[in-house]
């Protein structure tokens, strides 16, 4: 049954001498009996208050900063609405970010629902717009199947959402538009404004940070476990891409990006997310999935498996060398030094080794010279390190002076990622290394006495992988 079955009828009770009658293909109309009948019988529902959310001191006061940084203008920022998937179906909904972000209204955000801050003399006014909720006493109650309760189930009351988030709420219908109205999805000052501010987390980032990465963790754990039924299946990719979602959807909200489960040559393709191979004993698997919490924050982690439980010589050459470059990086990452030093670190180290395999056709120096170089970056094209959040690639519209060229400091999530990918046709590399693809990465909080794994659980060495996969597989 889908999620848009009818159109809309008003918000007031259905006078059953002029009731609107459905009369498409596939529709049935509403007989009289019903349209007497079915606004009465049903027990009243008490609406108890619930204590604000434990983020709503931090939300109030990021609301605090965007006040202060755009004083005098009206700001609109959407949670966005449901997108179509196909015909009458939608997309599961997933809050816009920043709106999250400033409102604490997370998995549960009603579609549709607009944050204004409005101007005072001593700073904003903020109300939150939401869709009233669609109860037993109106026609969409039963009439609605995008908005009535009788199809998706109760809404938030408008008091309950205020109580719940501490802000000041209003009806949808209540909101105006005006002509001046500095809105997120146009205005390229406030998204950059918006994203820089969630470069550094408060505390409650952080514990939601953690949780992501716990979840994540028993998400690698379940794959691992379940090593035969995946192997014996014909498209394997898909095992593991339905393990790890059952996870995410039983301890979060569920993925925070779409789930990579590359195995064999696969693995070599950054982003391959088509998950419809085979898993080869002999082969590795290379496994980037991340849990979104319900509070939308989300882990990135990813692990690269042999699926025999044993790494070829090769194989561990490759993913040894992938972890000196994580480890390399994690060094070199303390409060103070510029966020790009993460990854020249990590690069050094790769150059490095694909020089002294024979790969370059010129010495890792001159690989690493910044406008002249970059020979090994045909092995790792991609960057070692992301801001990680309530997006996985998050504070994405952040200045460059304040992201890839900004200085880490106490409170930033990122990734440190590094990885060695040498493709099926790769004519440049000797044919045992064609094929084999291999990424580690975990999720660092800096603190102020340096860096912090939060997935450092996660075995990470050859040999800690090695008696994981002995351990839950067998």
């Amino acid at each position: 049954m889908s999620t848009s079955d009818s159109d809309t009828i008003a918000d007031t009770p259905v006078d059953t001498e002029t009731a609107p009658v459905e009369n498409t293909n596939r529709k049935q109309p509403f007989p009289r009996g019903f349209l007497e009948t079915i606004f009465t019988g049903w027990a009243d529902r008490e609406a108890l208050p619930s204590p604000a959310r434990p983020q709503s001191a931090y939300t109030a006061a990021r609301r605090d900063a965007v006040s202060a940084a755009f004083a005098g203008r009206r700001l609109v920022i959407p949670a966005g609405s449901a997108k179509q998937r196909s015909n009458d179906t939608d997309y599961p909904f997933r809050a816009h970010s920043a709106f999250s972000h400033l409102t604490g209204w997370a998995a549960d955000t009603v579609p549709d629902s607009v944050l204004v801050f409005d101007p005072t003399h001593d700073g904003h006014r903020v109300t939150l717009y939401l869709r009233e909720r669609a109860d037993r006493t109106t026609a969409e109650f039963y009439a609605d199947a995008s908005v009535g309760e009788f199809w998706i189930g109760p809404r938030p009351s408008l008091a309950g959402v205020a109580a719940d988030l501490g802000i000041d709420t209003d009806h949808l219908a209540a909101f105006e538009p005006h002509d001046d109205d500095v809105r997120l999805e146009d205005d390229a000052e406030l998204t950059r404004f918006l994203s820089e501010l969630r470069l550094v987390k408060d505390e409650y980032e952080l514990s939601q940070l953690r949780e992501a990465v716990a979840a994540t963790a028993r998400g690698f754990d379940d794959i691992v476990a379940d090593l035969p039924r995946i192997i014996a299946t014909e498209r394997g990719e898909r095992v593991v891409e339905g393990v790890f979602h059952l996870r995410a959807r039983t301890d979060g909200n569920g993925e925070g990006y779409d789930t990579i489960a590359a195995s064999g040559p696969h693995a070599c393709y950054l982003h391959w997310t088509r998950n419809d191979g085979r898993v080869i004993p002999g082969d590795l698997i290379l496994i980037d999935a991340g849990v979104e919490v319900d509070s939308l924050y989300t882990a990135d982690i990813t692990r690269t498996l042999p699926v025999s439980g044993t790494f070829t010589p090769i194989q561990r050459r490759i993913y040894e060398t992938v972890r000196e470059a994580a480890d390399a990086a994690f060094a070199a990452a303390r409060p103070g030094v510029k966020f790009r030093t993460v990854h020249e670190a990590a690069m050094s180290v790769i150059a490095q080794r694909v020089a002294e395999w024979g790969l370059l056709p010129v010495t890792a120096q001159e690989a690493l010279d910044a406008d002249l170089g970059g020979q090994h970056r045909r092995y790792m094209v991609h960057g070692t390190s992301h801001h990680l959040g309530i997006d996985v690639h998050d504070c994405a519209q952040a200045r460059r002076e304040m992201y890839y060229d900004g200085i880490l400091e106490p409170g930033m999530v990122f990734t440190i990622e590094p990885g060695l990918y040498f493709q099926i046709d790769d004519l440049t590399v000797p044919e045992e290394y064609r094929g084999i693809g291999v990424r580690i990465e975990d999720d660092i909080v800096m603190t102020a006495d340096g860096p912090v794994n939060l997935s450092a659980g996660i075995p990470r060495t050859a040999d800690e992988v090695e008696a994981w996969i002995a351990r839950l597989s067998s």
